[in-house]
């Protein structure tokens, strides 16, 4: 999954409240990572449930840099 991070920056498609968290495979015509979390999407809740899982899986921080409002979001890995 790490080959997927490109200049430190990592698409992803994300979708909340799911049974659990887990990176669930890859588009490969969107080009991005997609992604469950158990969180719902309200108060930010499951954009942090995301950043844990990222740091968790890749052993890396992230933060994201596009999308906090969307599905559709650009991490930056680091």
């Amino acid at each position: 999954m790490i080959e997927h991070i490109k200049n430190n920056r990592l698409k992803v498609i994300l979708k909340p409240s799911a049974k659990e968290d887990k990176i669930v495979g890859y588009d490969k015509d969107k080009k991005a990572l997609l992604v469950k979390v158990k969180a719902i999407p309200r108060d930010n809740k499951a954009n942090l449930s995301l950043i844990k899982l990222i740091k968790r899986k890749f052993k890396k921080r992230a933060r994201i840099i596009k999308g906090l409002k969307s599905k559709e979001k650009i991490l930056e890995v680091y």
